[in-house]
């Protein structure tokens, strides 16, 4: 079934179909539309779950915390100065290995004050130990949750999954969802058996302290399944295929890459834009290609490596900066292609920070200050 819905609304229906227990968010745009929709699909029957209202981002998270330890399957929702609210739990659900998902509808973090869309806010916790999707169209965005249950659920990994969507150009945008029948989601996403939870019957303990003698080794344990999550992506991806007909890549995807002589990395809705400049560019005999990241944590170093080794140049065209440093984004790049033999040349631009508009103009700018074998990292249609 096909409908034409709001990427949020898409997002929440997606959600419903995964089944999930406790609900708990608190509004802050551009995330609220998915809540409120949840919401209305709690009270109206259509999903038999709990769903908290509470005061506060922190409170959310801690709430859905609470429930999955409790042995239920959660999900929760936030944007910029909410999800930063979140961070300390945050990382306290990734240390006590809970498979939670989380929407994050990125958006600009303040000061100044900005509701519109960049990637600063889920940037910003990328070290706190979950694994991070990005998601390029609406209908990628609501299949990934479908997805990131099954990741997150995995009793081999139970590693929570943000799932990241650009605030307005999808969350309030309209477009064509394909729609799975319910009956075909609860196959590919059985009920939730948790290994380990609360039970007076069976007590454990979450979180507990830890000394110098073992908080070393339970970071270096979160680290390295983090790391093994690669290949349950991976599969997971290769499984939703076969089950909905539906692939955007796994860790990764390229777009007219083969001959490139210049690649053009990125993330996101943006890459919709990037795409339409490469076949303008292509129809002049310009050879370009894309790289897609879809998985930025873990981040896929030897993906990237094989594709880029060989290239002349690679441009990085990112949402965020690493302030007093450079682009997220292009820090990685230039890690994952460190040691390769006669490495291409790499350059990093930050654009659409606030919402500004990435148009064709502006990825055509930064394709020009390659030519022009300009500075490394620089950001574009910014008045010094």
């Amino acid at each position: 079934m096909k409908k034409v819905v709001e990427g949020s609304m898409a997002v929440a229906e997606f959600v419903k179909l995964c089944r999930p227990n406790v609900i708990s968010a608190y509004p802050i745009t551009p995330q609220t539309h998915i809540v409120e929709n949840l919401a209305q699909i709690v009270a109206d029957g259509e999903l038999k779950a709990e769903f908290v209202n509470v005061e506060s981002e922190h409170s959310a998270a801690s709430c859905v915390l609470g429930a999955s330890v409790a042995g239920a399957r959660v999900y929760t929702a936030t944007s910029s100065q909410g999800l930063l609210l979140m961070t300390e739990v945050l990382y306290n659900i990734a240390g006590m290995r809970l498979p939670i998902v989380l929407t994050c509808v990125n958006r600009s973090v303040s000061a100044p004050i900005n509701i519109w869309n960049d990637w600063q806010d889920s940037i910003s916790v990328r070290d706190s130990g979950w694994i991070q999707l990005y998601a390029e169209t609406n209908q990628e965005a609501a299949d990934m949750h479908i997805q990131a249950y099954k990741i997150a659920e995995n009793p081999d990994m139970l590693i929570p999954v943000m799932v990241c969507m650009d605030g307005f150009m999808l969350s309030h945008s309209y477009e064509p969802i394909d729609y799975p029948e319910a009956a075909e989601v609860d196959k590919f996403l059985p009920p939730y058996k948790p290994l380990y939870y609360l039970d007076v019957k069976n007590p454990l303990t979450f979180g507990p302290m830890a000394g110098p003698e073992l908080y070393a080794e339970t970071r270096f344990n979160l680290h390295k399944t983090v790391l093994e999550s690669f290949s349950l992506v991976k599969k997971t991806a290769e499984e939703f295929k076969n089950a909905f007909g539906r692939y955007y890549g796994s860790l990764i995807d390229t777009y007219k890459i083969e001959d490139a002589d210049l690649v053009i990395v990125s993330m996101g809705s943006m890459l919709g834009t990037i795409k339409e400049t490469v076949d303008l560019l292509r129809e002049k005999g310009k050879k370009i290609g894309v790289l897609k990241i879809r998985c930025f944590r873990p981040f896929p170093k030897d993906e990237v490596r094989n594709i880029l080794a060989n290239k002349k140049k690679v441009a990085v065209i990112e949402k965020d900066i690493s302030l007093g440093s450079d682009g997220v984004l292009y820090t990685e790049i230039c890690s994952a292609l460190y040691k390769t033999p006669n490495p291409p040349q790499i350059y990093g631009f930050v654009a659409g920070l606030g919402g500004r508009d990435v148009t064709v103009n502006t990825i055509m700018k930064a394709i020009e200050s390659t030519d022009k074998n300009e500075e490394s990292c620089k950001f574009i249609d910014v008045k010094e």
